[in-house]
């Protein structure tokens, strides 16, 4: 769960699961991150994922629930789960 503490600016994002099954398997570097999506640039093109969707790991890691961290992210940051 530390990974849910860090920034994810410039960092490797997977899917792994999600409720649109066109959007697992799809990785790339997160560019930016607002309270309720991430944009990744898969290398082809730049993607906007909603995260209450998702389920996906940062650089591997353990696998984190989009819908739990849902608010911005600089309050994820600070926040306990």
């Amino acid at each position: 769960m530390e990974e849910w503490h860090m920034p994810w600016l410039a960092r490797r994002l997977a899917v792994v699961d999600s409720t649109d099954s066109g959007l697992i398997g799809l990785s790339g570097m997160v560019l930016e991150e607002t309270r309720r999506t991430l944009l990744v640039d898969t290398g082809e093109k730049q993607v906007k994922l909603a995260k209450n969707v998702i389920q996906f790991t940062i650089d591997d890691s353990d696998r984190i629930d989009g819908s739990k961290v849902c608010q911005r992210p600089e309050d994820r940051i600070h926040r306990r789960y």
